[in-house]
């Protein structure tokens, strides 16, 4: 290759193979039956510099990609001619694509989600929104519910409700690091999500879960009174210290440490490690409540990248360890 390579995507039904490559160049392939021979198709100059995503889109040849000049583009690949292109806010590291709708969904280093509208030779935005407090690191979508995840740095995965249109968006927390590939079972409903901690957590999609709350303001504590520090005239109207506030996870009120001595895991809030809840909250929880909706496993390496085989129920991982590791996922994906 001219350049190092940086992306790429594989077709199976055409076995169109599409490189992306550090000068912002797309180069691609057809490959044999017997995969021992790469023809050159063609190249067209994508981006100004590297290419960060590709997406291959069969059914209407189109090629989506974005770059590190921030910029998406989307091409033809039968003319190799540009369609169009989108400028971003910050250098995209998610994509994906819904072919009912053509809509397009990009996640980008400052935490956005971007949602486009593709016509033949123009788009239109959408919407953004943004829910993470760290970069996103990865997308995926779930066409028949019409969900879309994003994975970020700041170790949560988000579920966007993009179908029910009702603007709800559900948190998960299960890594200690950031996450850094998503995959979806569809026929099971199951989100696999793999993390810079080495865990591959599975996901039950198929729960009525709930949303977090948002976390209340308040100048004192919303059970007992108690005035917060920078409460000053009611630390000097009650001769009181102030007191540090919290927030209970579950309920969203502030409240001091001793009205929130409590731990509890909220699996339907996506909570699946405990988290601080008022000492109410913590009562009203029930055992039933508190049952895990994901499984936990130990990959034992830095993963950075994923494929899931939905037909064989197999995952491939490979880490920053140099090392590729294949999962049967049939024990726990079923």
């Amino acid at each position: 290759m001219p350049s190092p390579c940086s992306c790429m995507s594989f077709n199976p039904e055409t076995r169109r193979l599409s490189i992306g490559l550090d000068n912002g160049t797309i180069s691609e392939f057809i490959l044999s039956e017997d995969y021992n021979k790469m023809t050159p198709v063609k190249s067209y100059q994508a981006h100004q510099s590297r290419v960060t995503m590709i997406l291959f889109v069969l059914e209407l040849e189109w090629v989506l990609s974005t770059g590190q000049d921030k910029q998406f583009a989307w091409h033809c690949s039968e003319s190799g001619q540009r369609l169009g292109g989108y400028r971003t806010s910050a250098v995209a590291s998610g994509l994906q694509f819904d072919i009912e709708t053509r809509h397009v969904f990009i996640g980008d280093h400052s935490g956005q989600v971007t949602i486009l509208k593709l016509e033949q030779e123009s788009c239109t935005l959408v919407t953004t929104f943004r829910g993470h407090t760290g970069g996103v690191t990865a997308l995926c979508w779930d066409p028949v519910q019409r969900v879309l995840f994003s994975g970020s740095s700041d170790h949560s995965v988000i579920m966007w409700d993009i179908g029910g249109r009702k603007g709800t968006a559900i948190e998960l927390q299960g890594h200690n690091d950031k996450v850094q590939a998503l995959s979806y079972a569809q026929h099971t409903r199951q989100l696999i999500s793999c993390g810079g901690d080495g865990g591959i957590v599975v996901w039950n999609m198929d729960v009525e879960r709930q949303e977090t709350p948002e976390w209340l303001d308040s100048d004192s504590c919303q059970k007992c009174d108690q005035p917060f520090f920078w409460n000053f005239k009611q630390m000097w109207d009650s001769k009181k210290i102030g007191l540090r506030q919290h927030h209970c996870r579950k309920c969203g009120k502030a409240v001091c440490g001793k009205c929130s001595s409590k731990r509890s895991s909220i699996p339907l809030m996506g909570f699946e490690f405990e988290v601080r809840v008022c000492d109410s909250c913590h009562e009203a929880i029930t055992d039933e409540e508190r049952a895990p909706t994901a499984t936990f496993h130990d990959s034992k390496h830095n993963i950075v990248h994923v494929h899931f085989d939905a037909t064989r129920g197999w995952l491939l991982t490979s880490g920053t360890d140099k090392v590729i590791k294949l999962w049967d996922m049939t024990p726990v994906v079923s």
